[in-house]
């Protein structure tokens, strides 16, 4: 249903499965909320040159007052130039000059589908060496298609799509809703299923109509060291040249059958891939396909290094040794299992229709599954980096001058500000802090 739609002469039925605070507008307004209370490291900076800008303040108030005190001036000169110390040197404009970036900053991620969990996450953006992409509903569509079946005498490759598509009917993966989807495109009956389990990384083993079925990739042949017929091992290893997905059929500990897969490749990513070449960050992709697959998604993206064949359990290990190289890594996942790897990156990225763990987990959420918003991230990463120096420097910088003017340093040549004009030049000097934060609205975003 989309918003706005008009239900004329026929029925409608809704139902709700979600409301109040559970629902996904309330998660998206709690994620900007963090994301703005969240302190960055430019924030502690600010606050820490604010305090000592005060105590400048206040040491260079009271050497002003002395000094003028002990020349001979009246002690209503002295005063005055004391409050013109005062009032140039407050740190008011050093106060807004972080806070108002991060706000524009937070709500222009959010105009643009990226949801700032951690501040500090954002931050570090700017400084990635490396971003790492899973392959499958990442870099690819996730929708997989049967585009062959080679099976084991005796067999037929209706047969062999049935009882796989029994074997994975309760499996949630995307590989297993292909090999299900394609049964039911032949209007086949799927035969009803016990004792399912899925074991991460290797594939599913269930049993179908009295009969013990395992289906599964290249990594469940290795565990289990099965009986591969040559006919079957040739046909996969010719699927895995066209850079198709192969996964077996066993039984008994003997493969039955195999069936190759093709997994679309997104448009997107080829802009998103030619946007972090042009900001020099290197291409990472991650997945637990056969190497043939991996290479040849790969090669057709102009992906810089490959992990293939990775188990679950073996993606954190995969940061930590980009880490070791000296890289800071950014890490997009999507499900429980890549949790601990977007926690071990120095930038998690989760998608926002992946799992409650995932997004728990990262730094900053997208809200679309489009690989073109990484490099949004850097880029905005970068942009608000700026400014906040920008404004930093103005801020604290002007004071470089404005203080010993304030002082009375040019008062033997006739200069000298008197603390209402002390008053408006710090006044100026939060409109232009302002002002300058303000520009980071114009940032443009856009990936080609």
């Amino acid at each position: 249903m989309v918003a706005g739609t008009v239900n004329g002469s026929g029925s409608l039925r809704v139902e709700v499965t979600r409301t109040g605070d559970k629902t996904a507008l309330a998660g998206i307004m709690r994620l900007v909320a963090d994301a703005q209370s969240s302190r960055s490291r430019a924030q502690a900076l600010a606050d820490r040159a604010a305090f000592a800008l005060t105590i400048v303040a206040i040491s260079a108030g009271a050497a002003t007052l002395v000094t003028w005190l002990i020349v001979g001036d009246d002690s209503a000169f002295a005063v005055q130039r004391l409050v013109a110390v005062l009032v140039i040197a407050c740190p008011h404009a050093l106060g807004l000059a972080i806070p108002l970036v991060v706000a524009i900053s937070t709500t222009l991620g959010a105009r643009n589908g990226l949801l700032v969990r951690d501040r500090r996450g954002l931050e570090e953006a700017r400084n990635l060496d490396a971003v790492v992409f899973d392959k499958t509903g990442t870099l690819t569509t996730g929708e997989f298609g049967v585009v062959s079946i080679s099976t084991h005498e005796g067999m037929s490759e209706t047969e062999a799509l049935r009882l796989a598509a029994g074997a994975e009917q309760d499996s949630e993966h995307t590989i297993a809703q292909g090999i299900v989807k394609a049964a039911r495109d032949r209007e086949l009956e799927i035969p009803s299923t016990t004792d399912f389990e899925s074991i991460p990384g290797h594939g599913v083993v269930a049993h179908v109509e009295g009969r013990e079925l395992r289906m599964g990739g290249p990594a469940l042949l290795r565990k289990l060291d099965p009986e591969v017929p040559p006919a079957i091992r040739s046909a996969g290893e010719e699927s895995e040249r066209r850079g198709q997905t192969t996964v077996y059929l066993l039984e008994a500990n003997r493969v039955v059958a195999v069936f190759g897969l093709a997994d679309k490749v997104r448009e997107e990513s080829r802009a998103a891939i030619d946007a972090l070449h042009r900001m020099g960050v290197e291409v990472v992709m991650l997945t637990g396909d056969a190497q043939a697959v991996a290479d040849a998604v790969a090669s057709d993206l102009g992906i810089d290094t490959v992990f293939a064949e990775v188990l679950p359990e073996q993606k954190a290990d995969k940061i930590r040794e980009l880490q070791a190289e000296g890289k800071r890594v950014a890490m997009v996942g999507d499900g429980v299992n890549d949790a601990p790897a977007l926690v071990l990156a120095d930038v998690g990225v989760a998608i926002g229709a992946g799992t409650d763990v995932a997004v728990e987990a990262g730094d900053v959420v997208l809200v679309r599954s489009d690989p073109r918003d990484l490099p949004r991230i850097i880029a905005l990463s970068r942009a608000t980096y700026r400014k906040m120096i920008q404004n930093l420097w103005w801020a604290a910088g002007y004071n470089v001058l404005a203080i010993p003017l304030a002082a009375g340093v040019l008062a033997s040549r006739g200069v000298l500000l008197a603390p209402a004009v002390a008053a408006v030049l710090m006044s100026l000097s939060t409109v232009i802090v302002a002002m300058n934060a303000q520009l980071l609205r114009r940032t443009d975003l856009s990936v080609s």
